[in-house]
């Protein structure tokens, strides 16, 4: 999966509009970045990439590159 492709997957999750997420946008900045954007998320890393999420490393997650270095 490409970059531009983990980014749609993210902007489909906070309900953003295509190409609205950049891999520097600041997730404190995004109204939608909220404990249920948090929740999705796990599930998604979860049954999308094999992937266990912790709240600590939801907290370290600065900005959509963060998340999507961790799809990895």
């Amino acid at each position: 999966m490409t970059n531009r492709e983990k980014l749609a997957l993210l902007e489909d999750m906070l309900e953003l509009d295509v190409g609205e997420l950049k891999e520097d946008t600041k997730l404190s900045e995004l109204e939608s970045w909220d404990s249920m954007a948090k929740i999705s998320l796990i599930a998604i890393l979860d049954d999308e990439f094999g992937k266990k999420l912790s709240a600590k490393d939801i907290k370290g997650f600065e900005t959509a590159k963060d998340i999507i270095d961790f799809m990895e």
